[in-house]
């Protein structure tokens, strides 16, 4: 059985996955999440024109950030799981047609997807996975193509921050609109090139507003990441390690584990949660374990607790902790256990028994908590930093990290950073350097963490609020962006930051294999993106 999967950037070979997916996806898997995208495709195109009519239904927005989200590298390896949410697709999709036609609506669209049925078995529905494929338009130019796939992609990343803003409270029906918009779009064959290229750089413009609502919902529960200080090292007793990015699953198990004798500890980018008030109040939230997603097989099978996955992230678990980790939310992997409800007690009794770490240990620390607002707090001693001449550049150097060879790139070019420079940070690509000590300059720490990428936000901000100050353009400012990319949040965050009109971003380790050169070139003669090249040639350019 064979596959194609394009989306992330460890793809095989550079090109794509086709035997199993470099994440572990196999076949099986990616056949049903393209068949789910099919489906929901086809739920899309009801749902659309039923706005049309004035017919908007929350729990269809709510599915369809689900379902993309779902599909997401390292999220739901489950087949179970991907056939519930199919069928699911289905009903609703009914349920919506029925609305419609209830109404007066019709649906003129000649597209087979309105009218799908799935398969009874689990067999027969691969087999119609992998005849549907990618969700591309096959009719169509491979640079159309080529630009459905960014928008796509983007458009996962767009549904995984609209989810985690709902999970708060937090949503906005334009966010639902365009990506219904979107996916019902995919086949129209009246749509040119560069109505594509609008309909995928507005994908930017949607996730910009979802990143502002999940900033919303983080700050108004949990209050503004003060800079705070992490210890690395741990404390004698049981441990639960969690990691991914949902912060009300956090929240959760600390109120559920309080008094249990039990500390949380986080990993990956679930490091940023310790600058938040509302959750630093917990006296058992203790450190940080481990470093990025991908090394999660060598530092899980050494931690003598339970560990909770929550979104992305996951890896296939190995024999030696498979027992003792547990998913939530849209995580899912066969044979693991899964929270539900936001019940935490089997997670908690797990821990309890397991023998937890035996002595206290200290490891230093590392600073997180470097938020919009921690750093706008002290804006104009930046700004006066700058006027003097003590501060000359600012780097943004983040984005996801991964196992692919090349991003030792990023330590380097932190490390050969002029002493005069100041290094923001943000997502797990932070874990490249997150523990160097590069000092400060005039009280400023040289290397601030904004957050987890869900706080692109933040940073956006900081870079708009300094254009502000020194009355000028964004792309004026003695700021670079220096961005390492693996999954669809990144490609998301990328067309924000198009949308923008944010421009000489460097990118890699390598580009999409999704993007054809014309389309790279489109992006290279209106943003001047680069690949990056040598951390020495890349900061003589940028500092020149």
């Amino acid at each position: 059985m064979t596959m194609f999967c394009n989306q992330c950037e460890q793809t095989a070979k550079g090109t794509g996955c086709t035997v199993v997916g470099v994440c572990g996806k196999k076949p099986t898997v990616a056949a049903l999440q393209d068949l789910l995208l099919y489906a929901l495709k086809g739920l899309a195109i009801f749902a659309h024109e039923g706005r049309k009519q004035g017919i908007i239904d929350e729990e269809v927005n709510l599915f369809t950030y689900q379902a993309l989200f779902s599909t997401v590298t390292n999220v739901n390896f489950d087949e179970q799981r991907l056939q519930d949410l199919i069928t699911q697709a289905i009903t609703l999709r009914e349920k919506l047609k029925s609305q419609l036609v209830g109404q007066g609506g019709k649906i003129t669209s000649a597209d087979p997807a309105v009218a799908f049925q799935p398969a009874s078995d689990l067999d027969a529905l691969v087999e119609q996975g992998q005849a549907v494929g990618l969700l591309t338009d096959k009719e169509a130019t491979e640079d159309i193509q080529s630009l459905q796939l960014t928008m796509l992609y983007g458009m996962k990343g767009l549904a995984a921050y609209a989810d985690h803003a709902y999970i708060l409270g937090k949503s906005d029906d334009r966010v639902a609109a365009y990506l219904q918009k979107a996916l019902a779009s995919i086949g129209d064959n009246n749509l040119t090139l560069q109505d594509w290229i609008g309909l995928t750089l507005q994908c930017g413009e949607i996730n910009y507003l979802a990143m502002e609502l999940l900033d919303s919902a983080n700050t108004e529960a949990y209050g503004h990441p003060v800079p705070t200080a992490v210890p690395l090292g741990h404390k004698k007793g049981k441990a639960i390690l969690v990691s991914g990015h949902d912060l009300k699953d956090l929240e959760e198990l600390l109120k559920q584990t309080e008094g249990k004798g039990i500390y949380i500890y986080t990993h990956g980018e679930m490091l940023p949660t310790h600058g938040y008030p509302f959750l630093k109040k917990y006296s058992h939230f203790y450190g940080h374990y481990g470093t990025a997603w991908q090394n999660q097989k060598k530092e899980f099978k050494d931690f003598p607790g339970a560990i909770l996955m929550t979104t992305n992230c996951i890896q296939e678990p190995q024999d030696l902790y498979k027992d003792n980790i547990f998913t939530s939310g849209l995580v899912a992997w066969p044979g693991v256990n899964h929270v539900s409800k936001g019940d935490f007690s089997p997670l908690i009794e797990k821990a309890l028994g397991l023998p937890g770490f035996t002595e206290d240990e200290e490891k230093g620390q590392v600073l997180t908590g470097f938020a919009r607002n921690s750093i706008l707090n002290v804006a104009d001693a930046v700004i006066e930093a700058v006027k003097k001449g003590a501060i000359k550049h600012f780097f943004l150097v983040g984005g996801c990290d991964g196992a692919k060879p090349g991003r030792s790139y990023y330590t380097d070019f932190v490390e050969k950073a002029p002493k005069d420079t100041v290094i923001l940070t943000l997502a797990c690509g932070k874990f490249r350097f997150f523990d160097r000590q590069l000092g400060d300059i005039g009280g400023i720490p040289r290397l601030l963490d904004v957050g987890q990428c869900n706080d692109a936000y933040s940073a956006i901000q900081v870079a708009v609020a300094l254009s502000k100050a020194f009355d000028c353009e964004v792309n004026d400012l003695p700021l670079s962006l220096v961005l390492s990319w693996y999954e669809q949040k990144a490609v998301a965050i990328l067309l924000t930051l198009l949308h923008l009109g944010i421009k000489n971003i460097r990118i890699g380790p390598s580009l999409p294999a999704f993007i054809t050169p014309n389309v790279l070139q489109v992006l290279v003669d209106n943003f001047n993106i680069k690949p990056i090249s040598t951390v020495e040639e890349d900061l003589a350019a940028i500092l020149s």
